[in-house]
């Protein structure tokens, strides 16, 4: 019994430090996981004051070197733009005010007059909306849009879309929001007092209603079953053109 114990209890020991190994979390891992935010490198309001996404064109003229310094560019994958005289100069993540300034000083050497303006065509800035809708997936953010708006906008299934339940997510690692919204008592009642302004990256999800979630679970449990006839179907059809043929005389 002793020695039992004793083979035992190493043996128990590796499998404990084993399991503390396991628990503890990689260091690659670590690094690559999201601190604030959506998780992209670059953020910002834009309906506040527009700034810069990977996608988003920007335009640059100056009304005193209106030949010399012109463009209009999109935002490199990297962030950047190339620009007359200057080169590549990092975009991404500023507003346009604050590229206006950089730009000011990248060309002040150059020239002795200058009014750099900068305007922005947004490409590069959605949000997202799943579920009980016809369209799913990223839509571009255009600003200025409620969330009955989006959903209206999604062509919301009306059989089964619960628009009674209706979540408005805004992600984030630290502080993550999510608001439940009635959007039939606006249609109902007409008070529009959670009918909140959709940001750039928010999710939008519309749940099925309670029958149509007994529905889809009917559905699954039953897929199993569909698709056994399914193939005993298909295996009869081949049995019955194979006669046919034999029948025939073809084989």
């Amino acid at each position: 019994m002793i020695l039992v114990r004793k083979l035992l209890f190493p043996a128990l020991l590796l499998l404990g430090l084993a399991a503390s190994c396991d628990s503890m979390p990689d260091k690659r891992l670590l690094q690559n996981l999201n601190t604030q935010g959506f998780g992209n490198r670059y953020s910002g309001n834009a309906e506040e004051e527009n700034w810069v996404a990977i996608r988003d064109r920007i335009e640059v003229t100056d009304s005193f070197n209106p030949d010399e310094i012109q463009a209009n560019v999109a935002v490199d994958i990297d962030g950047t733009v190339l620009l007359p005289e200057i080169g590549t100069v990092q975009v991404a993540g500023r507003t346009r005010s604050e590229i206006e300034a950089l730009l000011m000083e990248k060309y002040s050497p150059y020239y002795d007059q200058l009014d750099i303006k900068v305007k922005i065509t947004t490409k590069g800035k959605d949000y997202f909306i799943f579920g009980e809708v016809n369209t799913q997936g990223a839509q571009p953010f255009e600003g200025d849009i409620t969330i009955f708006e989006a959903v209206t906008r999604a062509s919301p299934k009306p059989d089964s879309a619960n628009l009674g339940r209706v979540r408005l997510i805004r992600a984030d690692p630290r502080d993550p929001q999510i608001q439940v919204i009635n959007l039939s008592d606006i249609i109902d009642t007409g008070d529009s007092t959670f009918n909140v302004l959709v940001h750039e990256r928010d999710i939008i999800y519309v749940p099925p209603t309670m029958f149509a979630q007994l529905g889809y679970v009917l559905q699954t449990a039953l897929f199993p079953i569909r698709l056994v006839l399914n193939s005993l179907a298909g295996a009869i059809w081949s049995l019955g053109q194979l006669s046919y043929y034999q029948d025939r005389g073809f084989f």
